[in-house]
């Protein structure tokens, strides 16, 4: 497979990165000749990815600054960075913990260069912060996400980063309704946005309403998103894109109404990254090439 992009990508190969863990290694000089080696401009970085905790308790500013000259010594930029955890926790003690590391790491991320913070917003299942539990729907789980949400906020405004949000069918915000009514209590001013990930709205048996779905999420979210995701629907769960049941080129017509923002890879293996990036450019030029295609960023 050739490592130049297909022609008429449009400016999306320099917005095309990967989760950085998609590399785990020593260093971060590792892991960021990696996601060069792969061919992408971006790498959204998890302290994970060189064995640290996500929320970076166990790094220092040394080390963090460390990152930002491999990753600009490998020409990679980091759009942003990963601090996950469940901001519902049904431990109040350990959702505190987790909240003070997290805005600590917040503060930390303009050194990395980042504009962007992820987060998962949360399950009341004590184990597993992806997996959906019948307390997500109560009301004092909305009230927690919303009381975590503002120290993590008063930190991303002090940072002067946003925050982004990820609609996760297991989580409090499980879809572009529920993510376009955190944005509206929020406020616009809110240091906050979503990333969408047009996978995690779908499943196989709504796969025929893939067009519909995603236009609603598009419609929805527009300004608000931060970032895209880009993986795959598949009947044992999430894929690498392209190795499922969604329409890649549609996708990527609906994303096209979103603002350029990035577009990361995520549960890709390894040995497959090439082929994603390769095979996303190659979409995105085929749905520019289809009649009657319109750009409305």
């Amino acid at each position: 497979m050739s490592d130049a992009a297909p022609h008429g990508t449009g400016g999306l190969a320099e917005r095309l990165g990967i989760f950085a863990r998609t590399f785990p290694r020593e260093t971060p000089e590792e892991v960021a000749a990696a996601v060069a080696r792969a061919g992408y401009a971006l790498g959204h970085w998890n302290f994970a990815a060189v064995g640290r905790s996500t929320l970076a308790d166990d790094v220092g500013r040394a080390q963090v600054a460390g990152v930002r000259r491999a990753f600009d010594g490998a020409g990679v930029a980091i759009p942003s960075v990963s601090a996950t955890f469940n901001v519902i926790h049904p431990d109040p003690e350990r959702r505190a913990a987790q909240t003070a590391r997290a805005v600590r790491l917040i503060g930390l991320v303009p050194e990395l260069g980042a504009e962007v913070v992820t987060l998962c917003s949360g399950t009341r299942d004590p184990d597993d912060m992806w997996r959906a539990h019948p307390g997500n729907l109560a009301e004092d789980a909305w009230t927690d996400l919303r009381r975590t949400m503002d120290a993590l906020l008063e930190a991303a405004s002090e940072a002067g980063v946003r925050l982004g949000i990820e609609p996760e069918p297991g989580n409090v915000v499980r879809d572009a309704r529920t993510a376009a009514r955190l944005l509206a209590e929020l406020g616009d001013d809110a240091p906050v946005g979503i990333v969408l990930d047009p996978a995690n709205l779908l499943t196989p048996e709504t796969i025929s309403r893939q067009s519909e779905i995603l236009a609603e999420a598009v419609d929805l979210l527009g300004p608000r998103v931060v970032g895209v995701q880009a993986k795959d629907v598949a009947a044992s769960g999430a894929a690498a894109a392209g190795t499922g049941l969604l329409d890649y080129p549609a996708v990527l017509a609906q994303l096209a109404r979103l603002p350029p923002v990035p577009l990361i890879v995520q549960d890709a293996s390894e040995h497959d990254a090439a082929r994603v990036r390769y095979d996303l450019l190659r979409w995105h030029a085929d749905h520019k090439s289809r009649p009657g295609w319109t750009h409305h960023a």
